[in-house]
């Protein structure tokens, strides 16, 4: 008899749902068996690097991750010309049933997220209103060119005959995009106004720091003096 009893053997941790490129596998399984080169050539030609960042490194991180988990597992090599051999993957039931909840789990449960624009706005009392007024006018424009953007590259994805479920994900980013961008002109226009609630507070409070400037500073001598 060997000296392992049943609380001696090793628990394997629960897979903690934390990476989005790991979810992005999953479903890119769900339709077909694929290697990881090809995993990251079908995201890039889908445009979903904005909802998944991916890099080499931790695509065959995420692919080690999910095969340690039964999520999925290797189906056999492939080859192309004198290139080595690539292995190709496959979703296990378990990965399924893991993508499957996963996805419920995130579309009806609601998350806090911590974005940094909501950190900065946050903050944006801190600079006094003409200069917080020009930085949201000038986010405004550029969100304006990612929603633009945005249209061309859906233009190019239905020519490739994806149809809008498959690329719905751009949809959603640019309802947020706009709402963004609304919001952020609304709040470059009040702030210049003068219709902001606090607005005089905001005013006085930057009028004191000036104040208290000239206050610290030394008077200079004129040449004459």
């Amino acid at each position: 008899m060997s000296g392992y009893t049943e609380a001696s053997i090793p628990v394997p941790k629960p897979y903690r749902r934390t990476n989005p490129l790991a979810l992005a596998v999953l479903g890119l399984l769900r339709e077909r068996d694929m290697h990881p080169y090809e995993m990251a050539s079908t995201l890039r030609e889908r445009h979903q690097e904005g909802s998944v960042r991916l890099t080499y490194g931790s695509l065959y991180t995420v692919v080690d991750a999910l095969r340690s988990h039964g999520f999925i597992d290797a189906a056999g090599t492939t080859r192309e010309g004198n290139r080595p051999e690539r292995t190709v993957y496959a979703l296990t039931d378990t990965g399924r049933a893991e993508l499957h909840d996963w996805l419920r789990d995130l579309i009806a449960v609601p998350a806090k997220e911590y974005p940094r624009f909501e950190a900065g706005v946050a903050l944006i009392g801190l600079l006094p209103p003409d200069e917080a007024a020009a930085l949201c006018e000038r986010r405004a424009t550029a969100l304006d060119e990612h929603i633009t953007a945005l249209d061309t590259v859906k233009t190019d994805l239905a020519a490739l005959g994806l149809p809008q479920l498959a690329r719905i994900e751009l949809d959603y980013r640019q309802a947020v995009l706009r709402a963004e961008r609304d919001w952020t002109r609304w709040f470059a226009e009040a702030a210049r106004a003068g219709t902001l609630g606090g607005h005089d507070f905001w005013v006085d409070l930057h009028r004191g720091d000036a104040l208290g400037h000239l206050r610290d500073t030394p008077p200079t001598r004129s040449p004459a003096g």
